[in-house]
């Protein structure tokens, strides 16, 4: 089993739960090392003093605060210890909000919260059940690792995930960012909307996140396999053209066309397919009951959408 990066105590009103925190996701990207042109001899980093031009220690270095003009004030890391007493070890519930209501920009890694030992797993369960039946999220601060940290806390079934969250100055007004945000130059007419809704509907699917991987990963093998058997390198193809506002129309109207050739109608599901059951209504501990019932794969680590489009997908294909 993996050790947890965090251990602590969650906070839920007066009731105090001992947990641990697993990281949630791996990393698959393909890894390079840094060698010098027309050798193998490795190129590595190195912690220098930048005045002497030698090599520091780890245990020699420590934090400095830049004050300008080439002054600063040291702080060693027991004394920021020392400022967040007993904080870095709990999890507090502020409050709890509607998830739907917190943007994914804010998002920025999952953890997987478990119950320290084994007493305590009827108080994770009963926090997790009443979560999941609420479908809200706990929203708590977190010191790990000398960070403070926003984070929601939310239910999956069987499981609890805790998500740390940008605070709200991270976070780039776009008008700040983007250029060309649209305004009256940007004005669509009714007909074009309705043509740009019909596409969408006709390219509606059933999410799995197991349909889609990292091509570019796989690209990278074949290319790193080329070379080692002296075969050509095959670029990829160049984008397309952009669309011109002229044909803007005439685009979308051959897109809805070309869609719905392929098998799909206004809703989304393939011909043959019985009409999906509403299941919006139902709440994730009923949605997972059911998921049980039926044997759906993976139902543990889905989100409350996802049992949804799982179970339609199999009652559309039953």
């Amino acid at each position: 089993m993996a050790r947890p990066i965090w251990t602590g105590v969650l906070t839920f009103g007066l009731v105090t739960l001992p947990v641990g925190l697993y990281t949630a996701t791996e990393d698959h990207t393909v890894h390079f090392h840094q060698l010098q042109r027309g050798t193998s001899d490795r190129v590595r980093s190195k912690r220098v003093n930048e005045r002497t031009g030698k090599e520091v220690g780890t245990e020699l270095i420590v934090k400095g605060y830049a004050l300008g003009d080439g002054e600063y004030v040291v702080v060693e890391p027991e004394e920021l210890e020392e400022i967040s007493p007993g904080r870095s070890k709990v999890i507090d519930m502020a409050g709890f909000v509607d998830l739907r209501r917190i943007e994914p920009v804010y998002f920025d890694r999952t953890y997987y919260v478990g119950p320290r030992r084994e007493e305590y797993v009827k108080v994770y369960e009963l926090m997790r059940a009443a979560l999941e039946r609420s479908d809200k999220a706990g929203i708590a601060t977190l010191t790990m690792r000398g960070k403070e940290y926003l984070t929601a806390l939310r239910a999956q079934p069987e499981v609890l995930v805790l998500h740390t969250l940008h605070w709200a100055d991270e976070v780039r007004d776009p008008a700040d960012v983007v250029d060309l945000l649209p305004d009256r130059r940007g004005k669509v007419t009714a007909k074009e909307l309705r043509t740009a809704e019909q596409l969408i509907d006709a390219l509606t699917l059933d999410w799995d996140p197991g349909d889609y991987h990292d091509t570019y990963a796989e690209r990278v093998e074949r290319l790193v396999a080329a070379k080692r058997k002296g075969e050509e390198v095959v670029g990829e193809a160049e984008p397309p053209q952009a669309t011109n506002v002229v044909d803007l129309m005439d685009a979308l109207s051959r897109s809805v066309e070309e869609s719905r050739s392929r098998g799909r109608g206004k809703d989304g599901a393939r011909p043959g397919r019985k009409k999906r059951e509403d299941l919006t209504s139902l709440s994730k501990a009923e949605l997972y009951e059911r998921a049980s019932a039926a044997g759906v794969p993976g139902r543990s680590k889905m989100t409350r959408q996802q049992l949804i489009e799982a179970l339609s997908q199999q009652t559309a294909a039953a």
